[in-house]
């Protein structure tokens, strides 16, 4: 292993430019050259490759985004994408891929090892949606973006007394919703795993008015539904008055937080260990406050499983 590649692919994530930083400077310490591939897996294709060195990854563990930028390639998800990628691999002279993403980019990152060539995913998604690992880089740093924003909405929610329904990204996984609620002070949090009553939500809102609460807030993960549509019906049914607010790509943005550049640091550090070690098809991740490496198969393979005391927690506190 003397040359190492390294891509982040998919949704951007805080953090990111955090694992490139201790991936190259991993590789460089222990002798190896490293390539920073531009823009995912589309560059990959293009040959969109450029050595780094220390100087490249130098005042950046602090900036959001990612320095290489990225893509979404639907070309790489074809058997010729992926034949174009591996040659280019061969003609910079690449032994080992790190790749930074998601689900998405692990399955890219699997297609890869099964053609016989070294690769090693890190987790890199605001979502949280890896089951196999606690904590995927960039959730943290979109809770307190996501935090933020609920108490600035909850200053003007409280002097007009409104209910206040804010969505949050989380297609397919409700954590950014779950935990920034908890954190927050949610009265309600509706997410894809868990079903919710449209007429449940509006006694309870009625409810906490009667006992005299100026105003609500409602965590909705946008794979539920729209929160304008919700906060419509609302109105309807209790005649509450009722605002949406869709925080969208500001959760993507902003400076990582301390424990994403931890674990970061700590992630793009191990992928460059298990490459040395002659290992592949492996992900990184934090398991009970431990840096741990699994197939990814199996990885990928792990039911995702809502965490069920903390959705209970959150309705016991909101009465």
């Amino acid at each position: 292993m003397k040359t190492i590649a390294v891509l982040t692919s998919g949704g951007d994530a805080p953090g990111m430019n955090a694992a490139v930083r201790a991936v190259v400077r991993s590789g460089i310490y222990n002798g190896c050259k490293v390539f920073g591939v531009n823009r995912g897996y589309r560059g990959l294709i293009d040959g969109d490759l450029f050595e780094m060195d220390l100087s490249s990854v130098g005042d950046i563990i602090h900036r959001g985004g990612t320095i290489l930028k990225s893509a979404r390639c639907l070309e790489f998800k074809t058997e010729e994408g992926r034949a174009k990628a591996l040659n280019v691999l061969k003609v910079f002279g690449i032994d080992g891929l790190v790749v930074i993403g998601g689900d998405g980019s692990f399955q890219g990152a699997q297609k890869v090892s099964e053609m016989g060539f070294p690769a090693i995913g890190i987790p890199g998604t605001i979502d949280n949606d890896l089951a196999y690992t606690d904590y995927t880089i960039g959730f943290d740093t979109t809770l307190n973006t996501v935090i933020d924003a609920i108490s600035k909405i909850r200053d003007t929610s409280s002097s007009h007394e409104r209910v206040s329904i804010i969505e949050v990204m989380g297609r397919h996984c409700g954590d950014i919703a779950l935990y920034s609620g908890l954190a927050g002070g949610a009265e309600v949090i509706i997410i894809p795993e868990a079903e919710y009553n449209e007429d449940e939500i509006c006694k309870k809102l009625i409810q906490s008015k009667n006992r005299g609460k100026k105003h609500s807030i409602i965590m909705l993960a946008e794979g539920v539904g729209g929160a304008q549509e919700l906060s419509e019906k609302i109105k309807e049914k209790t005649g509450i008055e009722s605002r949406a607010t869709i925080l969208g790509h500001i959760q993507r943005g902003g400076s990582p937080s301390a424990f994403d550049r931890i674990i970061a640091s700590q992630m793009g550090a191990k992928a460059v260990e298990l490459l040395l070690e002659g290992k592949s098809s492996r992900v990184v991740g934090i398991k009970n406050n431990e840096i741990i490496d699994m197939d990814i198969h199996e990885a990928l393979a792990i039911e995702r499983k809502l965490n069920t005391d903390i959705y209970k927690l959150v309705d016991v506190l909101s009465i």
